[in-house]
């Protein structure tokens, strides 16, 4: 078997085996295949890393069709470092969710499983038709999720991540059969340039790259994202944020990169959007009052500057675009979950029912302060390399723009460093908390009670978020073995004739 049809086996392994862990329901054997899954996507991603320095794309069709008709399945550095901080990602939330014991949920394993095929589909498509499948397959078990995590108010609230996801898929399909219908394939090699030289299939994939933005959580649709994601439990929480934003990224920086070959026609538009989608991210973090809500508008302030890479269009910002992506997977799932470790021990997340916890806690503090400098992009953090890269790669744009877009990256950074201050004063400064609530499941329902003075956090939940900040660390360390790849990655966006040929030969 060779590297390339092996392909689609990261899709059809956890697809298999969340039908097996539906017919066998012994906890233990879910846990273990769900882990086994994790690392062992994490492998292939490495092995496709290293095998990508040599040979930049790999793809296959499966059911033996002719190129442009088979459904392609491809790989190249980008596809392989996503499919890689994915999986990290996964597999720190996945631990903690076993530590917590939501894994014990009914059906919870095989919709994790069923997520993570979704994912996994999603970024080795080289078909918009099946991108939109892909993202559906995704979708669904994200559903239930909501619903076997959630209290009846979360049950409320999470109406909307259906209804708005359902009303975007819909664009989505809609778009897709524009583009089969001006161009007559939505194969994406086959659409190469096709973007801007047809003015027709051009509007047609802006259709589709809109349903890809709204599901990403850019300005002004945005709202759905800071109201829906923290109805959920931490632990979905940080499952969303690693996978479905990131899908939609991948996604437009692929779409742009092909079938657009990096001259979207309304790119001042989107310099715009972006520059909004910074600065209303990082500002309405101050109105929150929860932990989750403030990290919720930190997403979408990081989907902004993930986006300034593909917007400028060169190798160098689309190399910060991509670091920048990576550094934010990985810092907030480590905040997601150390926040979460605290909500599980001490009952909330507001703000106005923690306090003095930097004393009590000092690990989580610890975790929760490298966290926040990183997402301002401080050292010794991932995020001091990521803003470095988006400000240096935004000079290259033209005119108005450069200025517009660094503009937004140095206020975005300053009105974070205000906003999240007062997160950390909030929760870790103050007198020593006094009362808590034990009830983790329905804080709202539950009465404080006088907080023992051997309640602490357990080392073993602090463990997954805490070795995630640690790697933000390590990559603000030893960026030099990452630069390279990303490096790569950035290339194969720039020249897209490897993959296009990859699909088409």
């Amino acid at each position: 078997m060779t590297a390339a049809s092996a392909l689609p086996l990261l899709v059809a392994v956890p697809l298999g085996l969340a039908g097996l862990t539906v017919i066998v329901r012994r906890h233990v054997v879910g846990v273990a295949l769900l882990l086994a899954t994790l690392v062992g996507t994490l492998v292939a991603s490495a092995l496709l890393v290293r095998h990508h320095a040599e040979v930049p794309a790999l793809a296959t069709g499966v059911g033996g069709y002719a190129p442009g008709v088979a459904i392609p399945f491809v790989s190249d550095t980008l596809t392989a470092v996503m499919l890689a901080v994915t999986s990290l990602a996964t597999l720190a939330t996945t631990a903690w969710l076993v530590l917590t014991g939501e894994t014990r949920y009914r059906f919870f394993v095989p919709l994790v499983l069923l997520l993570m095929t979704g994912v996994y589909g999603a970024l080795l498509t080289g078909d918009l038709f099946n991108l939109f499948v892909f993202v559906e397959v995704m979708l669904l078990p994200s559903y239930a999720l909501i619903a076997v995590t959630g209290t009846w108010r979360r049950l409320g609230v999470g109406r909307l991540f259906v209804v708005v996801n359902l009303v975007t898929s819909a664009i989505l399909l809609m778009g897709v059969g524009l583009v089969y219908g001006t161009a007559g394939t939505v194969n994406i090699a086959a659409l190469a340039g096709q973007g801007s030289a047809d003015g027709r299939s051009g509007l047609a994939v802006g259709i589709v790259l809109l349903a890809l933005g709204i599901k990403a959580g850019v300005v002004p649709v945005h709202t759905w994202l800071p109201r829906s994601y923290p109805a959920t439990s931490p632990g979905v929480m940080s499952l969303f944020a690693a996978l479905h934003t990131k899908v939609a990224l991948y996604a437009i920086y692929r779409i742009v990169s092909v079938i657009y070959d990096g001259q979207v026609p309304w790119v001042s538009v989107l310099v715009v959007v972006v520059v909004l989608t910074c600065l209303v991210g990082s500002l309405s973090t101050f109105g929150e009052q929860t932990f989750r809500h403030a990290m919720a508008y930190q997403m979408v302030a990081g989907v902004g500057h993930i986006l300034i890479g593909v917007v400028v269009f060169t190798q160098v910002s689309l190399a910060g675009g991509l670091l920048y992506l990576v550094h934010h997977v990985i810092t907030m799932g480590g905040l997601l979950l150390t926040g979460g470790a605290i909500e599980h021990t001490y009952g909330s997340q507001r703000f106005d029912r923690l306090a003095g916890l930097m004393r009590r806690e000092p690990w989580a503090a610890a975790a929760v302060a490298l966290g926040l400098l990183s997402l301002v992009g401080l050292p010794p953090t991932s995020g001091l390399w990521g803003k470095l890269g988006l400000v240096i790669g935004a000079a290259d744009a033209p005119g108005w723009q450069a200025w517009a877009l660094i503009g937004a990256v140095v206020a975005a950074s300053i009105l974070s460093i205000m906003a999240l201050q007062r997160v950390w004063a909030e929760i870790f400064w103050g007198p020593p908390m006094e009362r808590y609530r034990t009830d983790n499941a329905q804080t709202r329902l539950s009465e404080p009670v006088p907080l023992p003075d051997e309640v602490r956090i357990p080392l073993r939940l602090l463990l997954p978020g805490a070795a995630l900040i640690a790697l933000s660390v390590a990559i603000f360390i030893g960026i030099g073995v990452l630069d390279p790849v990303i490096d790569r990655a950035a290339a194969g966006l720039v020249d897209p004739a490897p993959y296009v040929e990859a699909v088409l030969r």
